[in-house]
């Protein structure tokens, strides 16, 4: 937040200028060598070129939100991915915050589980309490971060554009109305500013290394000039309206096909039917636990119904939800009888849990729609129901354009995917346990297919990043260190003002740290990992051509 008195703004102009002068920090308008500096601490020049066969290299981060600060209304983030004025401005904490954090009630509750906390509000330079693996609210993909991480050998971001109106409402402050599309068409705006703003920095229009692409030959080119190939996803509750409100879906076929048209132009090439609340197109994958709690009266808020399940037939489920006992069990069966005259109540049967609710009959108007213009079909946050009838509908047209990229589909699903030609990629997590979700990948892998794997960070999500492996002091990441990717680059412990950070103690405090750690993968599963993880880009080139074929 602003500093509150003349003496502090003095010091910290003062303090600014010795960190300009040290070359540790941006001045307002940054030059191109400071800002490639401070946060990237990496030295090498990236791998170009291809495999002779064509193949690229390089990892893949299927799911991150870039531009998540415009989302929700434009308040609920704090700090931007970007800003021309400087990093200075870029990462600052929210205004709402208070003098020490207190008043940072959605922070407090998403990062500590209640509303009483604070944490220090200074921000750029000193970095005291955030970025961190488990602040949730403020910036964690700063775009010399993942400038790092670029460097280091990763070759495909999915930059998924972010809005639930549901949240918009509910929180008090925000800059922008709480439509989602609108949203999206902003959050698209600023992705392609970023990359002008990069490319000012890099000599000239096209110069620079963040690209956003549009097709999977496009994205070939940009790897094999050792640049980054970003791809644009659409993850949001209400796609085109498509809301329903007492059952009543508020979208048609028609504005289905146009919105489609729309996000086309704009580039977008990935898309989510439904997010965290049933909507018109599918039912949801429910959130477990106190989570599940609040958007299960979220999505009554939404639409006017709370969400509704039955004990699972399928060895496929969705997550449980809550309450779900004895006593409620009693209850629910006969509660179920009230479902057709639109009365619904949050008391569950035994688990395991399936929504009742699976892919409409416009949800699968908008699926023929995207197979029709070779987008990728992105199934998390489907309902088991709607995940079961979307993939036989891309089983029956043999479409492989279909991803799960952040961990959020049954697991059950995994061969049908890899069948299809379809890619998987887990969720961050603490380097073992990221691991062990690989070696479960591996087993379902189809072997007539190449593999690759990847990852869905979720940053700027508001979902917690990696943490730090437990008991990793018998075989810690060691710096500086080979970026296991690119044998030509050397990181060292990323520094970003006065702040430096550490994989072993602190996780991936921000997404300058995902190189460290997938060094640390390296330490606990070895080369085969890292191999895998290496093509990455390959796999998802592949799934996103047979999409377009």
């Amino acid at each position: 937040m602003p500093l509150r008195n003349p003496i502090s703004r003095v010091a910290l102009a003062v303090l600014t200028s010795a960190l300009v002068a040290a070359g540790l920090a941006s001045a307002a308008v940054p030059s191109a060598a400071a800002s490639s500096r401070d946060g990237v601490n990496a030295v090498g020049t990236p791998f170009r070129g291809t495999a002779p066969d064509g193949q690229v290299r390089g990892y893949a981060d299927l799911h991150t939100h870039l531009m998540s600060f415009e989302g929700f209304g434009g308040s609920v983030m704090c700090g931007r991915s970007f800003d021309p004025r400087g990093i200075q401005e870029a990462l600052r904490d929210c205004l709402d915050h208070g003098p020490n954090g207190s008043l940072a009630w959605f922070e407090n509750f998403t990062s500590k589980g209640g509303l009483v906390g604070t944490h220090d509000t200074t921000g750029w330079p000193t970095f005291k309490d955030w970025p961190s693996h488990s602040s949730l609210t403020h910036q964690q993909a700063y775009y010399t971060w993942v400038e790092r991480s670029w460097r280091a050998g990763q070759r495909i971001l999915v930059n998924q554009l972010v809005s639930n109106r549901t949240l918009c409402e509910i929180y008090p402050l925000k800059k922008y109305p709480c439509d989602e599309m609108e949203s999206i068409r902003l959050q698209a705006r600023r992705t392609y500013e970023l990359q002008s703003y990069v490319d000012a920095r890099s000599g000239g229009p096209g110069r620079g290394w963040f690209r956003v692409v549009r097709s999977p030959a496009e994205a070939r080119q940009v790897i094999a000039e050792g640049k980054l190939a970003v791809v644009l996803g659409v993850e949001t509750s209400e796609p085109f309206g498509c809301r329903q409100i007492g059952g009543v879906p508020q979208c048609t076929k028609k504005q289905i096909d146009e919105g489609l048209d729309e996000m086309r132009s704009l580039g977008v090439s990935s898309m989510f039917l439904c997010h965290k609340f049933d909507n018109a197109l599918c039912g949801v994958r429910f959130d477990a636990d106190t989570t599940g709690v609040i958007l299960n009266l979220g999505n009554f808020v939404g639409s006017g119904r709370f969400w509704q399940a039955d004990t699972c037939t399928t060895p496929e489920h969705d997550n449980t939800i809550i309450p779900a006992n004895d006593l409620t069990a009693l209850l629910a069966g006969p509660l179920a009888h009230l479902r057709p005259l639109g009365v619904t109540l949050p008391v569950y049967p035994k688990a395991p849990h399936c929504n009742v609710n699976g892919l409409t009959e416009l949800g699968e108007h908008m699926l023929r729609g995207m197979i029709e213009r070779g987008m990728i079909v992105e199934i998390d946050h489907m309902s088991v129901k709607a995940a079961e009838r979307t993939l036989s509908i891309l089983e029956e047209e043999k479409y492989p354009g279909v991803v799960s990229g952040h961990g959020w589909s049954d697991t059950g699903y995994a061969p049908r995917i890899y069948r299809l030609g379809g890619m998987i990629t887990s969720y961050g997590s603490a380097a073992d346990t990221f691991a062990a979700e690989w070696r479960r990948a591996r087993q379902a892998r189809d072997p007539g297919r190449l593999f690759g794997y990847g990852y869905g960070l979720d940053a700027n999500g508001m979902g917690p990043l990696p943490a730090p492996r437990r008991d990793n002091q018998a075989n810690p990441v060691r710096y500086p260190f080979t970026s296991p990717i690119d044998p030509g680059v050397t990181l060292d412990r990323q520094r970003t003002g006065l702040r430096t950070w550490d994989v072993n103690t602190e996780g991936v405090a921000n997404y300058g740290l995902v190189p460290d750690w997938i060094a640390d993968m390296r330490n606990v599963a070895g080369e085969e990992i890292i191999a895998d993880m290496a093509r990455g880009a390959e796999m998802y080139l592949r799934m996103w051509e047979g999409a377009r074929s």
